[in-house]
């Protein structure tokens, strides 16, 4: 039996180089987020910005609202945690019976859950798109589409649990890359189904559906080769199932406020002009690909250390490694967030400005991704900080800070969807997270959790001289929009890449000729 709990335990790689599973998790989520963009340039090529694809992207982002309640954020917040504190304490037979108990338990909810949904679909559809009741055709093209989408929530929150316990035992490559299969199954629902439907959109749900169930069983011999593949038991009353239950309720709000947020936004969207949802779908996408490649792959390989170092009783470990993270935001989200703004509309024309994706698509969607990237830091440093309290087996506090940040959305919103009008919306969700993320950081240093290594100010001069420098060449280099309107595709994407090289390139030698070194950035604790 020690050899069972010494072989599957997997204590180093907890304690082993965080930047390579950060490294591992993002370079997986990079291979889906680059599926994912040419999963948008067909969609938006294809279907356009049009009131069909505004009936579909309402259906799909419920289904991702409730995946993220139901599974990777709230779900792995709760369960992660727990499971690695039974694999630091407890023998491997007992974590495999926690394993089969949790999935025996989620399943059964989300089956529940997942036919009332199908049931539900008009009072959802009004509920989260009240503007689309005066437009006939289009709320039952969304209550359709929603019945087709919604049992997505059964396979990909089982998904979720699966990529949970792969990467408590150090596995991140794997279930960072499996999202991509979502992306293939819309590309090729796209090209190869939507021709041969009376109703093209269509097609689009059903590719969802089947790529839940893909996403699925593509991790399960995954799961086998750690001898985790169980049989799901109904077990209520397991005791790491009551644990997890305590917390997943507050987690279900606070790990998912901006995807709330941006649900609000959807709703007050229903009432602008149409093809206002779709602009913000695509310059949401835009903003998602450097949260999903660095902010939410650094979360993820964060959450299972910080774990394991608050059941072995290590604060000054656990605040090192919150540290570490910190000063990653900084580093890459303050340029990313530079650079976003000022490449929105080439980067959206280069992405999106073909087909039924017109002129007047790209400068609306460009005013909105100006809005989004203002929130990147923020938006990462909710991802960062939350695990700090989720590691601890606290999900209370963050519903704090995000019940606060939910308010302060609202009344953004109001005050600014009349002057903005859809970029106030995005401009809200950006100011909201801010909010949320100060008030994460202010209590994890009130309570003593996280406290600040020395070389702070230094970090701040470094990356802000940087940037500069980065904006400085991107002023220079890039051409006006106008010109990448004008330009074929293969010049629209060399224009791009040697923008977005060239100002890497400048920033890192920036950050290199004031004095940062590697050594700085290898592990927690390096200065």
């Amino acid at each position: 039996m020690k050899r069972d709990r010494d072989e599957f335990n997997g204590k180093g790689r907890v304690d082993g180089a965080l930047l390579g599973s950060a490294a591992r998790a993002g370079g997986g989520t990079l291979a889906s987020r680059v599926l994912g963009f040419v999963r948008d340039v067909v969609i938006a090529r294809t279907f356009g910005a049009s009131g069909e694809t505004d009936a579909f992207f309402v259906a799909f982002r419920l289904s991702n609202l409730l995946r993220r309640l139901f599974a990777e954020g709230a779900f792995s917040q709760a369960f992660v945690p727990v499971l690695s504190e039974y694999r630091e304490k407890r023998q491997h037979d007992e974590v495999r019976e926690l394993v089969a108990c949790v999935s025996g338990v989620l399943g059964a909810i989300l089956l529940l859950v997942s036919a009332l949904g199908v049931l539900a679909a008009p009072v959802l559809i009004v509920v989260f798109a009240p503007g689309f009741m005066g437009e006939g055709d289009q709320y039952m093209l969304s209550v359709q589409l929603l019945r087709v989408t919604f049992p997505y929530l059964f396979f990909i929150s089982l998904t979720a649990l699966a990529a949970s316990v792969l990467n408590t035992y150090g596995r991140f490559g794997v279930p960072a890359f499996t999202p991509a299969l979502l992306n293939v199954s819309l590309i090729g629902a796209t090209l190869l189904l939507a021709p041969h439907m009376e109703q093209p959109v269509f097609a689009l749900a059903a590719g969802v559906l089947v790529a839940g169930v893909a996403q699925l069983v593509f991790l399960l011999p995954f799961l086998a080769a750690l001898r985790l593949l169980v049989v799901p038991r109904l077990r209520r009353a397991h005791e790491g199932v009551r644990r997890i239950a305590r917390l997943i309720l507050p987690a279900v709000f606070g790990a998912s406020v901006a995807q709330i947020n941006i649900q609000i936004d959807t709703l007050i969207a229903s009432f602008l002009v149409s093809g206002s949802i779709s602009w913000l779908y695509f310059s949401d996408r835009v903003v998602e690909f450097p949260l999903g490649v660095f902010g939410i792959a650094l979360a993820t390989a964060i959450l299972p250390g910080l774990s394991a170092r608050h059941a072995r009783e290590e604060p000054e470990a656990f605040s090192r490694t919150l540290d570490w993270a910190l000063r990653w935001v900084v580093l890459i989200g303050v340029p990313g967030a530079v650079g976003l703004s000022m490449l929105s509309a080439p980067i959206l024309t280069t992405l999106f400005h073909y087909g039924m994706f017109d002129e007047r698509d790209v400068a609306m969607s460009s005013t909105s991704l100006v809005a989004y990237s203002t929130g990147l830091v923020g938006f990462i440093l909710v991802k960062v900080l939350a695990p700090g309290f989720f590691a601890r087996q606290d999900t209370r506090t963050p519903v704090r800070a995000a019940v606060v940040a939910l308010i302060a959305n609202v009344v953004l919103n109001l005050l600014l969807v009349l002057p903005l009008r859809h970029a106030g919306l995005a401009l809200a969700t950006s100011l909201a997270a801010y909010v949320n993320a100060l008030l994460l950081y202010r209590w994890l240093r009130r309570d003593g959790i996280y406290r600040p290594g020395p070389g702070w100010g230094a970090t701040w001069a470094r990356t802000l001289a940087a940037t500069l420098a980065m904006a400085a060449l991107l002023w220079w280099l890039v051409p006006p929009d106008r010109s990448w309107l004008d330009a074929g595709v293969w010049q629209r994407a060399a224009q791009l890449v040697a923008a977005v090289a060239g100002g890497a390139l400048v920033y890192a030698l920036s950050l290199l000729a004031l004095g940062l070194r590697p050594r700085h950035l290898r592990e927690p604790g390096g200065r």
